[in-house]
């Protein structure tokens, strides 16, 4: 049993991305999805989940541990969130709570020591300088997602702890990438490479190699498992490997975000009878 447990932990969710062209985080946009107000992005929140095997395992779990994280229920900006953990074996159960509802759970552990994937692996592709439409055909299996090369420097680096809200030291201490940034990098695979209507990231399993460093060049290679239709909403799942300055792998990541909601899929079958 673990002990002691990590006291749960509680932060303002904040909407890092109100600004981007994914409108599930735009207030008029969710709201007519049903939702109450514009989505705080999963990558986010698994963020806020991640304080909890940090205060664990420390610097560990950023150097070898793993977590799972699936997002339930949505978390909007401004409202309290309150991130729990729990022994489950060896390992931490996460549960986040907003609202009065559970919004995401997971798990977070340190598996077995391995070596890392190769860094080939994954295939390696660079974005499109323009953007196909996602659909069936674009995000079709096999296919690679690549993304431009990102630097996070401090100013980056300051900022993203500033709008997360991190209260754990070790991080501008010793001048770590958040694992929440890490995770984001899968988010950009998709919006680097076609062009998206509302989507929303469902969930990941991330498995970390090596810490990530202020300064260095971190890429993403990838390449998509499956595209399938689930309950009217349309699923695409992808492997990636997050690599620093083209030599050392960060993580592995597997990925599923709905990139077509069926309400999405509604509305253009009803558009599509309609002007026939």
């Amino acid at each position: 049993m673990l002990d002691p447990l990590p006291a749960p932990y509680s932060v303002r969710a904040f909407n890092q991305a109100a600004a981007s062209e994914n409108k599930i985080h735009d207030d008029a946009v969710a709201q007519r999805f049903g939702f109450k107000g514009a989505l705080v992005p999963g990558v986010t929140v698994f963020a806020y989940m991640a304080h909890q095997p940090v205060a664990r395992w420390g610097r560990a779990w950023l150097e070898r541990g793993a977590a799972e994280c699936r997002f339930r229920k949505p978390v909007y900006h401004g409202e309290m969130v309150r991130v729990s953990a729990a022994a489950e074996g060896q390992c931490l159960a996460l549960e986040v709570e907003s609202g009065g509802e559970q919004c995401a759970a997971g798990l977070a552990f340190m598996p077995p020591l391995r070596p890392a994937p190769a860094i080939d692996s994954l295939p390696a592709a660079s974005p499109p300088a323009e953007r196909p439409q996602a659909s069936e055909e674009t995000l079709a299996a096999g296919r690679a997602l690549g993304i431009a090369p990102l630097v996070v420097d401090r100013a980056l680096h300051a900022t993203y702890l500033d709008e997360i809200a991190e209260t754990e030291p070790l991080y501008r201490a010793e001048s770590v990438v958040h694992p929440g940034q890490i995770l984001r990098l899968a988010n950009f695979a998709l919006v680097q490479n076609v062009a998206l209507g509302p989507w929303i990231h469902v969930g990941s399993t991330i498995r970390f190699h090596s810490v990530a460093r202020v300064g260095e060049e971190l890429t993403l290679r990838s390449r998509i498992v499956s595209n399938t239709v689930n309950k009217g909403h349309a699923v695409v799942e992808f492997d990636a490997i997050v690599v620093a300055d083209g030599a050392r792998v960060i993580a592995g990541i597997h990925h599923a975000a709905i990139w077509r909601p069926r309400q999405v899929a509604e509305a253009e079958a009803e558009a599509a009878s309609g002007s026939g």
